[in-house]
């Protein structure tokens, strides 16, 4: 049964790495909002790819987390857009 809080076709991306309890914590409530499928860049597997997430966001510190083009940012910005309302919308395509 798909779950109707979100929209299969938005497409989540997250820079990470094995050991790494934010990207956990990061997974484990886009999970509670019902998403099902998350693509993982390993960065700690493929040390290239940091550079890569650094030149798209800015940043050097995982989880670096995309829903569909947007770049949410790390755990506690992700925590934070879920408190203010604005992470389901943006689940569903509609941000």
């Amino acid at each position: 049964m798909e779950n109707p809080k979100t929209n299969e076709s938005v497409k989540i991306t997250m820079y990470s790495t094995a050991v790494c309890p934010y990207c956990q914590r990061a997974e484990m409530l886009l999970k509670n909002k019902g998403v099902t499928e998350i693509t993982k860049i390993r960065i700690d597997e493929a040390p290239e790819l940091r550079d890569e997430m650094v030149a798209k966001t800015g940043r050097r510190t995982v989880p670096q987390i995309f829903i569909g083009d947007t770049h949410v940012g790390g755990f506690d910005d992700l925590s934070a857009l879920d408190r203010a309302g604005g992470l389901e919308p943006l689940l569903k395509g509609q941000a």
